[in-house]
């Protein structure tokens, strides 16, 4: 049986008030990276997201999520998640196909899309340490608050159990480059 269409913006905000989660909308012009989302975004209270969609060499995936300035340690991140080799981003194919996003949009919300539970979600312990917590919401022309205890229950509620780790830190000024 093939996979249903993505959810659309408005089915995740209806799946939330299902839930009784709340959370606050801002709209903004399209971001591609963290330097357009820290220049455009405004003034939003709270953690803000860098997400990696990573595969390993047997095709496990991976949605890592951290805080927006993190230089993620990508040669060492296999370790701690129990992954096949090193870790590779995803292409864009594939992460529309599991995530039903498009690059530039991916979010902690995405797993909303993975209905086979095909990836792995990890949240980075310094960003979970926010009360709130800043995610696209399905695409990049918005952001919304959550709160963090609310993300990990709609994360649950989509049949994905977070991993919650401190993810290993680059030592040098080298960022990753996805948003």
């Amino acid at each position: 049986m093939p996979d249903a269409a993505p959810l659309s913006r408005d089915a995740l905000f209806a799946r939330l008030e299902a839930l009784g989660i709340a959370t606050r909308t801002v709209e903004h012009p399209p971001l591609f990276t963290v330097e357009d989302s820290q220049a455009l975004r405004g003034d939003i209270p709270g953690g803000h997201t860098k997400n990696l969609f990573l595969k390993d060499k047997k095709g496990s995936l991976f949605l890592v999520v951290v805080e927006e300035e993190a230089k993620v340690d990508l040669k060492s991140l296999h370790q701690p998640l129990g992954a096949a080799s090193r870790l590779s981003f995803g292409s864009a194919e594939l992460l529309e196909e599991v995530l039903g996003v498009k690059p530039g949009a991916v979010t902690a919300f995405g797993p909303v899309n993975d209905r086979q539970g095909r990836v792995t979600v990890v949240l980075d312990a310094e960003l979970m340490a926010h009360d709130v917590i800043n995610c696209h919401p399905l695409v990049n022309t918005a952001t919304t608050t959550i709160a963090s205890a609310d993300l990990i229950r709609f994360l649950r509620d989509t049949g994905h159990e977070p991993l919650i780790l401190a993810v290993p830190r680059r030592q040098d000024a080298e960022a990753t480059t996805e948003g």
